[in-house]
C-alpha cells in the first residue's frame, strides 16, 4: 500500500471514529518524521501532508535546509525542549507542541519577544499522572493560567501522550481528561480560542478521534503500512 492509499485508509478510520464519538470537525494528521531522512518528508509533502513533527533540534536543522520548496509545510516541535535550545527551536519551527512547564513557557515567551515574533504553542498535560512523563498535571490550573500571561506566545491548545497500556479504557480516560481540561480552561480562564487537542498516536489515534482529538501524531502506522521500513 502506497503512502496516499495509507493516508486514505487512516482518514477513513478517523472519520468512522469521530462518527462513533459524535464529532465531525477536521483532524490534522502530523507525520512524525523524527529519525527519518528528508526524502521521506518529501514523499509526505507530495502525498498531501502539510504538517510534520520533529523532536531533535540538530537533526531538524540539517533537514530543514532542504525545505525551500515547501512553503506551506508546518514544522512542529513535538519533543521535550531543553531551555538552552529555545532560541534555536524558535528559529527552526513554526510551533512548539510540548510546552511542559511554566518555566519553559516564560523562557519561550521572552525569547520570542527578543526575536519580535509570536510563536503558537500547545501545553503538554500529563493526563496519566505517570512520574516518568513531562507536563502539567490537570489540577495545576493556576500554573496553566499563568502561561497565558506571557507575551509573544499564543496558546492554541493542549497536548497529551496516552498511557502506555493495553487497557483501552485507561487510554480513553486520559483523552477525556484532556478534552474536559480544555473546556474548563476555556470557561474559567476565558480562553475561547484555545481549541486544539493534540492526542492520539499510532496505537491509539482512533480512540483519540472518538474523544474529540483535533490533531493526531502518526509515525509507525503511517510509514509501516506504506512500506517505509525505517527505524
Amino acid at each position: 500500500m502506497g503512502l496516499k492509499d495509507t493516508l486514505k485508509s487512516i482518514q477513513s478510520k478517523i472519520e468512522s471514529a469521530q462518527e462513533r464519538g459524535g464529532f465531525n470537525h477536521p483532524v490534522q494528521l502530523i507525520a512524525v518524521t523524527k529519525t527519518h531522512p528528508f526524502s521521506l518528508i518529501q514523499k509526505c509533502y507530495d502525498s498531501g501532508i502539510i504538517a510534520i513533527g520533529e523532536n531533535r533540534i540538530q537533526e531538524a536543522s540539517h533537514k530543514f535546509e532542504s525545505f525551500n520548496n515547501m512553503s506551506n509545510l508546518t514544522r512542529r516541535f513535538i519533543g521535550h525542549l531543553q531551555s538552552n535550545k529555545v532560541n534555536k527551536c524558535l528559529e527552526l519551527f513554526d510551533t512548539i507542541d510540548s510546552v511542559d512547564s511554566l518555566k519553559l513557557a516564560r523562557k519561550i515567551s521572552n525569547a520570542a519577544l527578543r526575536l519580535e515574533k509570536t510563536i503558537p504553542v500547545l501545553l503538554e498535560i500529563n493526563t496519566s499522572d505517570e512520574s516518568q512523563k513531562k507536563g502539567f498535571l490537570s489540577n495545576q490550573i493556576d500554573e496553566i493560567g499563568e502561561c497565558f500571561q506571557g507575551s509573544n506566545i499564543k496558546i492554541d491548545g493542549l497536548m497529551t501522550v496516552g498511557p502506555r497500556t493495553t487497557d483501552t479504557e485507561k487510554i480513553r480516560e486520559s483523552f477525556i481528561q484532556l478534552r474536559e481540561l480544555r473546556d474548563l480552561i476555556n470557561q474559567s480562564l476565558n480562553q475561547p480560542n484555545m481549541r486544539e487537542l493534540s492526542m492520539g498516536m499510532s496505537g491509539d489515534y482512533e480512540i483519540a478521534a472518538e474523544e474529540g482529538s483535533t490533531m493526531v501524531r502518526l509515525g509507525t502506522v503511517l510509514f509501516w503500512q506504506a512500506g517505509f521500513f525505517l527505524t
